[in-house]
């Protein structure tokens, strides 16, 4: 069966540090590929400054396109919303009965994973990869069995962080693929004010 990481997120917008750790967890075989889940309503985060979710998926689809095993999906947008976890979880088995799903998720999410809905379900039926999160330290030791943590570098900014910068009328140049930031600035996303890219 092929092993399918599941990176869900709202992408808002996508950045490198997203794209350079499902392309690490590619190349070092911890997986087959990795979709980009790009959800169009995250029940534990506020809608404010949240691009259209078409616009999103673009953007996600756009940062990937050269990147070999690494794809966006927008599996979620036919599912009932706020998007759950597990009911994606299981939508997907359902859908494709080829491939075994691991969930990817920041150490962040990990800290307040006993909040998610059926969290106890996820981690009975899947495996987990958790990586590295600025503020959010893991105890790798105290993992359970279907948890690992996967050592991969910090980056020192955020979607939150882009969206100011684009805001603010700063450089995302280097935050962000090429193609991200021109889409960017062409759909003045996100109070695009630049007159360059």
């Amino acid at each position: 069966m092929t092993r399918t990481g599941i990176f869900g997120g709202s992408f808002n917008p996508v950045h490198f540090g997203h794209v350079r750790l499902a392309q690490a967890l590619v190349e070092r075989k911890w997986v087959d590929e990795v979709w980009l889940m790009v959800s169009p309503q995250n029940p534990l985060k506020a809608q404010a400054d949240l691009a259209d979710e078409h616009v999103r998926l673009e953007l996600a689809r756009l940062a990937v396109a050269d990147v070999s095993g690494v794809g966006a999906s927008d599996f979620e947008f036919q599912l009932p919303r706020p998007s759950y976890t597990w009911r994606t979880l299981e939508r997907l088995e359902e859908a494709f009965p080829d491939r075994s799903f691991t969930l990817i998720m920041g150490a962040d999410n990990w800290r307040i994973f006993p909040q998610w809905r059926r969290s106890e379900d996820i981690l009975f039926r899947y495996s987990i990869i958790v990586y590295p999160r600025g503020g959010s330290a893991v105890d790798e030791l105290a993992l359970p069995p279907n948890v690992r943590l996967f050592h991969a570098p910090l980056f020192p900014w955020s979607s939150t962080v882009i969206r100011s910068r684009i805001r603010q009328g700063e450089s995302i140049s280097g935050m962000v693929p090429p193609a991200v930031a021109k889409a960017i600035a062409q759909k003045r996303l996100y109070g695009y004010c630049r007159k360059e890219v």
